[in-house]
């Protein structure tokens, strides 16, 4: 037998083989759609921007803002240490590592609060916790 056919039945056995040790991406554990509604109507979800004026002053190390405008419009103003995710990138792997982190208040900005409003939807339904939307937005 050829040795170049050996040498790739042992290669293609070695990758098979490897292939029960590769991990799965980790799946994102979504709440159920009535613990979701229950969490809607809770005022608990809004943070007004007295309370964000006062956390950026203290800089409070807890508070990470998600500014949600798109990159023209973050750039021509934003709040200090605000992180730009326009909300159609969101559920981008790079996006989603910013939420679900332990001690963080993550508190989504627009120029209303209705993007912000879809963005705390999104992320709340796939279970991320500390999640805020400021009430009326960079117009308020």
């Amino acid at each position: 037998m050829n040795r170049n056919y050996i040498f790739l039945t042992v290669l293609m056995l070695i990758l098979a083989f490897g292939t029960f040790f590769l991990t799965k991406p980790k799946e994102l554990k979504q709440i159920e759609p009535q613990e979701l509604l229950r969490e809607i109507v809770q005022p608990t979800r809004y943070i007004t921007t007295d309370q964000v004026a006062k956390m950026i002053i203290q800089k409070d190390p807890s508070l990470e803002l998600i500014d949600l405008r798109s990159t023209e419009e973050f750039n021509q103003f934003a709040l200090p240490n605000s992180i730009n995710i326009p909300l159609d990138s969101i559920l981008n792997k790079n996006s989603l590592m910013y939420f679900g982190i332990p001690g963080t208040k993550v508190v989504f900005v627009c120029n209303d609060d209705i993007q912000s409003d879809q963005a705390w939807v999104i992320t709340k339904r796939l279970g991320f916790k500390s999640t805020y939307v400021m009430t009326g937005g960079l117009n308020r």
